[in-house]
């Protein structure tokens, strides 16, 4: 490991101008940070401990539930609030890593994690994610976890978060501050596409934090849940996972979210069969045509091919037990 400098940020000022130097790692939780440290993934010169920022608080306000972004996933989870108007957000946290993980970890870090993807993370391997221009083992290699939906020739990574992925579903904005001052924004809008860049993962600003995450309560999110299938039991990222959010009027569907996970780039809508489900009557014939389109769009590589068909089979089980 080389030498390098910590700092304790006494406030959000502090901390955001910090994140504005070159190879400056913000640490909270830590529990993404420092194996990617171990394994020379990353090697940063200043460390910045914001974990006593004032952004560990949860709220109910003007039709939103407010998450400070330095809250514990454990604490959200256990939230009374969060488990009465966002099922699925519950289910996603629960699913996550182990109970010790989850006691030091924030909700601000999980959405900020990097891939799980091998190739980035042996530090040897040929990645353009970590490494730009140094290509993608992943493409023609064990591909097996890897995504069917928004990859590109320099990145098939899939992206980790189970959060993320029931967030999504529930229309969840986060809440960014800066040097530029504070803005919103979907969620679903934060994370980009790897195309030509796969190092370039979010929209966040240089020496911009996020600082809280804001879900509009709504019945659309109080009728949802999240389902994730894994190699094993526990402390397991996702093979394929789906967050699946109802609102419906008498008999028929009033509006829908269907959002994947471990099978995109990014939290993944699944906007086709979404439309399919848009004003449908609430029966299983609904819910098979729905999941028989989930997979409309994909790209399965030499050895990801099932995710499709059990794309389809998650979404499926996940509507039906709505």
């Amino acid at each position: 490991m080389e030498p390098f400098s910590y700092r304790l940020a006494s406030n959000e000022q502090d901390a955001s101008q910090a994140a504005q130097s070159s190879n400056t790692a913000l640490v909270a939780g830590g529990t993404d940070l420092l194996p990617l440290w171990r394994v020379g993934v990353i090697g940063p010169d200043i460390v910045v401990d914001i974990d006593r920022l004032p952004l560990n608080q949860i709220t109910l306000r003007a039709g939103a539930l407010e998450i400070g972004a330095l809250c514990r996933m454990s604490d959200v989870a256990d939230d009374p609030l969060v488990r009465y108007h966002f099922p699925a957000v519950v289910e996603a946290l629960l699913a996550s890593a182990s109970p010790q993980v989850r006691n030091r970890a924030t909700v601000g870090g999980n959405l900020l994690q990097r891939t799980r993807c091998p190739y980035f993370r042996n530090g040897t391997s040929g990645c353009n994610k970590r490494t730009p221009g140094s290509g993608c083992s992943a493409l023609h290699g064990e591909n097996r976890l890897h995504a069917v939906f928004g990859g590109s020739d320099h990145c098939v990574a899939t992206h980790a978060s189970d959060l993320a992925v029931a967030l999504v579903a529930a229309d969840a904005r986060l809440a960014l501050r800066g040097p530029n001052g504070e803005r919103r924004m979907l969620l679903d809008d934060f994370y980009v596409l790897p195309q030509s860049r796969p190092d370039l993962e979010t929209v966040l600003a240089a020496g911009e934090l996020i600082v809280g995450v804001e879900i509009p309560v709504s019945p659309l999110a109080r009728r949802s849940r999240y389902l994730k299938i894994r190699d094993r039991a526990s402390f397991e990222f996702a093979v394929v996972s789906v967050a699946a959010s109802l609102e419906t009027s008498s008999s028929h569907i009033k509006s829908v979210r269907l959002v994947a996970g471990g099978a995109g780039t990014k939290p993944w809508r699944l906007r086709t069969s979404e439309e399919s489900l848009q004003g449908a009557t609430l029966e299983t014939a609904s819910f098979q045509a729905a999941a028989d389109k989930a997979a409309e769009g994909a790209h399965a590589l030499s050895r990801n091919g099932f995710k499709l068909e059990l794309l389809r089979r998650v979404v499926f089980r996940a509507l039906s037990g709505l």
